[in-house]
């Protein structure tokens, strides 16, 4: 076993990462950007050592610094995490030529699988089923529109080199070919330097299943399945393992077709073979097709640990260190069912938009498993992914995990940025997902249902009133106090974009009455604290004029002040604004052009992912202020637009 490796990494993998280190006695270098040297991961590491800058490029994207820093801290092996430079042969061949250890597969493992057409030849070599597809070198658009039409609609474009659903389009019908196709070869350009993509048969019913692989460079061992189907935009959301409805004939054929594809390119370490299901009538062991491997730690890798316990991580030093695989393939099992839940800050009502700010308040509930790398105070910088933590639980069956995970999900607290939190618990809750009928398509065909947000209750809101206004401690002796009668305050909060008028009459100590939009609250003090109308209060962080009540749902108030409060100019549509840091990739408009309500205006790059900007109502172009190839912060003013004039009677 190592006595010190690097983790190339960040956030919650490389906090993931130093936790099994702790546990095995090894030492651990951290690694880490200007902006990230009083993150978590810096913290819990026994050595920290900083590559400067902010963006990836700037840093954990340099892969000579992160190699001087294994020699100067003396790590004797690199372990790459996820993402960042975690399947980049080239790197591999770095790590090796200066004498350390990269804990993962070889750089000609990774090469064989890491441009997506190559891969799925060498698939079918190897006797590996694969979806009917173009994964030619002709990349001319006329040439790939007829390989689509060949294929037959509805097709996949996605790029070769991609990943996370980063250059990747659908398209049905052969009039959406051109577009989808510049998108999401502009996409995979930028993403990773390559704009060559392959066109796939898109299965109308599809599953994402993956099989956990694990490998010594000769043999390979499979660790059963995920189902990874919940997806949007065809980023996983929540998780699971195993697979709702998964068949002894199914796991065994999906298993053993996993363990050919490892062992026929010689796989060392932790890998996962995807694989697209097709769910139309059952999971048939004739009905799944190679889709593409990841050779490197999953983010969902916790759901198989929980159902196998097997520390993956640790498999990974042992394996990397020269111990042979740890156990046969007839020594595994699987005991029971586990979810995860990716945690994001992000403005799901904005169209799921990443979010930024500072994480005033976070907690997560105790019988649940939380990988983060964040912590109360910490800032959720637009440089990186803007994953807070991922939830995990276990039961003894689905229905049991199922629960826990709701559970979960409503007991963890998250204050001073959007998160997708509400998104989560209403998935969990949705009943076709509840009964086992999942496929990639069920979070489009329900999204605005999963998206609606919920009213707070007026109890709820008479809490956060109360906080707002100090009045939530417990009762004085002269509270309520008054000469002639009981003095009412008159208290304006906003709840999301809603105002909301409310009355606060404190009639005795331990005695409030609050008015909601007219609807009377009564809150009372009594052995267990305050109750709202019989009800007690909910968990609450207060930062400023400002409390989030947590729950389900969780939600912020802010105090309103009079003195603020100006004629509403702005939010008529006129304005195209940023909604987030990125570059602007193209502007579609020029002054005087007449545009229509939905109307593509210009592209937003940010996090590596393109961001249509659309027109909100129909009108003429009267400024732009933004051009192709500028940077540009959050809530910066791109495009005007003014009223189209009406024709004189």
């Amino acid at each position: 076993m190592f006595d010190t490796i690097l983790i190339a990494n960040r956030g919650e993998i490389a906090c993931r990462v130093i936790d099994t280190c702790r546990r095995l006695g090894v030492r651990t270098v951290a690694v880490h950007s200007d902006v990230d040297a009083q993150a978590r991961h810096v913290e819990m590491a026994d050595v920290a050592v900083s590559l400067g800058g902010a963006s990836p490029a700037e840093s954990y994207l340099r892969g000579d610094a992160i190699i001087a820093a294994a020699q100067s801290t003396g790590a004797q092996a690199i372990h790459p995490g996820y993402g960042f430079l975690s399947e980049n042969p080239e790197f591999v061949d770095m790590v090796t030529a200066a004498g350390v250890v990269f804990i993962g597969p070889s750089a000609s493992a990774i090469r064989a699988m890491g441009l997506k057409d190559a891969a799925k030849n060498l698939m079918a070599e190897a006797g590996v089923p694969v979806v009917p597809g173009y994964q030619g070198a002709e990349q001319a658009p006329e040439a790939l529109a007829v390989e689509a039409g060949r294929i037959c609609y509805p097709v996949l474009i996605k790029a070769v080199a991609g990943g996370g659903g980063k250059g990747m389009r659908l398209v049905e019908t052969p009039e959406a070919f051109a577009d989808a196709l510049a998108s999401a070869q502009s996409e995979a350009r930028t993403a990773f330097g390559n704009a060559h993509v392959l066109i796939e048969k898109y299965i109308t019913s599809p599953r994402h299943i993956e099989v956990q692989v694990f490998g010594d460079g000769t043999r390979a061992v499979h660790l059963f399945e995920r189902d990874c189907s919940l997806q949007r935009r065809h980023q996983k959301v929540i998780e699971e393992a195993p697979a709702p409805g998964m068949t002894p004939e199914m796991r065994a054929a999906m298993g053993q077709a996993a363990v050919r594809a490892a062992e026929a390119i010689g796989y060392k370490g932790a890998g996962t073979v995807e694989f697209i299901v097709d769910g139309s009538d059952g999971l048939r062991p004739d009905g799944f097709w190679f889709m593409e491997m990841n050779t490197r730690l999953q983010v969902e890798h916790p759901v198989t640990e929980a159902i196998t316990g097997v520390d993956l991580v640790e498999w990974q030093l042992r394996v990397a260190s020269g111990e042979p695989l740890p156990c046969a393939q007839e020594e595994l099992t699987i005991t029971g069912h586990s979810f995860e839940a990716r945690l994001y800050a992000e403005d799901v009502p904005a169209g799921f938009l990443p979010a930024t700010g500072r994480l005033a308040h976070l907690a997560f509930p105790d019988g649940a498993r939380a990988d983060t790398g964040e912590r109360s105070g910490d800032v959720i910088s637009p440089h990186y992914d803007p994953m807070i933590a991922k939830v995990i639980v276990h039961g003894s069956s689905r229905a049991v995990a199922l629960r826990k995970l709701r559970r979960a999900l409503a007991a963890t607290q998250v204050a001073g940025t959007v998160t997708n939190l509400a998104f989560l618990g209403a998935l969990a809750r949705h009943e076709g997902f509840s009964n086992g009928v999942v496929d990639t398509g069920l979070i489009g065909r329900d999204l605005e249902t999963l998206t609606a947000v919920p009213a707070p209750s007026n109890a709820a809101l008479a809490q956060a009133v109360l906080a707002l206004l100090g009045l939530s401690r417990a009762p004085m002796p002269l509270d309520g106090f008054a000469l002639w009668q009981p003095v009412t305050q008159d208290v304006a909060v906003q709840v999301g974009d809603q105002d909301v008028a409310c009355k606060v009459t404190v009639r005795a100590p331990g005695q409030i009455d609050v008015s909601v939009d007219g609807a009377l609250v009564a809150a009372r003090f009594g052995a267990n604290g305050w109750r709202f109308d019989g009800q007690p209060c909910a968990a609450v962080h207060l930062d400023g004029g400002e409390v989030t009540v947590f729950g389900d749902p969780t939600f912020g108030v802010k105090k309103i002040d009079p003195l603020d409060v100006e004629a509403a100019l702005v939010g008529s549509g006129d304005l195209v604004e940023a909604p987030m840091p990125g570059l602007v990739r193209q502007v579609f408009v020029s002054v005087g052009d007449p545009v229509a309500k939905g109307d593509r205006l210009a592209v937003l790059e940010a996090m590596k992912m393109e961001h249509s900007l659309l027109a909100a109502r129909d009108g003429i172009v009267a400024e732009v202020m933004a051009e192709a190839g500028g940077q540009v912060e959050a809530g910066a003013a791109l495009i005007r637009l003014e009223g189209v004039e009406e024709d004189a009677p």
